[in-house]
């Protein structure tokens, strides 16, 4: 038996993670399979959204996930924690319906501070649903944030001091409005995404009732995610862990569960099924985005980032995450994207202060698919 199957290292868990994520071997054959299998991508910076979604669809490029974006086969919203992410436009719905509660009550004292009442965004929502269907009448595919902030400030609704962006979340949180087209101007590539009612650009929603919708979102996290605790997914989904518990009896049968530090960790058959044969990865580098999913979507982060190194990669602990070099499932330092003049190119920041000429040749090779990416 293989010393991986009884005694796992730490970046052993971190490959089998990677593998799970889609980031070992051939990926995802396209954006919306890469999406749908992740559940949830955080995307409140685009650039890196986009650069995450590409590390796991082999041969795309950052247009590719844009197209999406405008077909509408991915959604970005605000499902948990406040922040953007990239759905599945049919999971969208039934994952609000188990997070936005939480949310609302947690923004409640901030929402009487900027004088928001449930008739305001009631009132709101009549406005954005008739400025949308001016707008479609005059062919625009959507309402830019600024159009609607200009719309509610007529109708005596103000905007200032952070007053119009809660607004215009709540009407998102509550499945009123969704992020659709991205918002080009004057030719070039933008980096905001045009309101539509929510109806209109996400016709056919799954619906779940919140004990069975808990059960698949959790299933779906640990199967896209794993190995991971039942904390993992609560901090992740922000559902409490009473009710994270309660589906974990749900579809325990379904998993694997593996003991580590005395910890339970829970993950899909297949990816158990790989201590067996040995976890691949062991040479692999990686050029990951900030915020991607394989740090990020954990509470616990010392399994692939040594404590010691944590403030290197979220500086002052601010919640900016740099991008990250990945090492055989280990985080080995930071990266950035650099400009001189006109060049545009990339730099290892290895925790380390140096990387082996190996590593080196791993990264610029990461290094130019990213810009070969971007680019594209």
């Amino acid at each position: 038996m293989p010393a991986e199957r009884t005694n796992p290292a730490p970046r052993v868990l971190g490959r089998m993670r990677l593998a799970s994520q889609g980031l070992l071997g051939d990926g995802f054959p396209g954006v919306p399979e890469a999406v749908r299998w992740m559940t949830a991508m955080q995307a409140q910076d685009l650039g890196s959204a986009l650069w995450a979604v590409g590390q796991r669809v082999p041969g795309t490029a950052a247009s590719d996930v844009r197209a999406a974006l405008d077909a509408g086969t991915v959604v970005r919203s605000w499902p948990m924690r406040g922040t953007l992410h990239l759905l599945a436009p049919e999971d969208l719905r039934w994952i609000l319906g188990i997070t936005s509660d939480r949310l609302m009550n947690s923004t409640a004292g901030r929402h009487r501070e900027l004088n928001i009442t449930p008739d305001d965004i009631s009132h709101c929502r009549d406005i954005a649903f008739k400025t949308a269907e001016v707008l479609k009448a005059e062919g625009a595919p959507g309402a830019s944030r600024e159009q609607l902030f200009q719309a509610f400030e007529e109708a005596g609704q103000i905007t200032k001091a952070q007053r119009g962006i809660h607004l215009l979340g709540s009407l998102c949180q509550r499945a009123w409005l969704v992020q659709g087209p991205m918002a080009g101007s004057n030719g070039k590539v933008g980096v905001q995404q045009l309101f539509v009612p929510f109806g209109e650009w996400i016709p056919n929603s799954r619906e779940l009732g919140r004990e069975e919708g808990i059960a698949e979102l959790l299933f779906r996290y640990v199967l896209s995610h794993g190995p991971a605790t039942i904390k993992d997914f609560s901090w992740w989904s922000q559902v409490p862990l009473t009710e994270a518990r309660a589906a974990l009896k749900e579809v325990q049968d379904r998993l694997v569960e593996m003991q580590f530090g005395g910890t339970a960790y829970w993950l899909s058959p297949d990816t158990a099924a790989m201590l067996d044969d040995g976890v691949p990865g062991s040479r692999s580098l990686l050029a990951l985005p900030g915020f991607d999913e394989f740090l990020l979507g954990y509470q616990d982060r010392s399994l692939v980032l040594a404590p010691e190194h944590a403030e290197l990669v979220v500086p002052g602990k601010n919640g900016v995450f740099k991008r990250i070099m990945v090492s055989g499932g280990e985080v080995v330092g930071t990266w950035a994207r650099t400009v001189s003049g006109k060049t545009i190119g990339v730099a290892p920041e290895p925790f380390a202060g140096w990387l082996g000429p190996a590593a080196e040749r791993s990264f610029q090779a990461q290094g130019r698919a990213y810009l070969k990416f971007m680019a594209g």
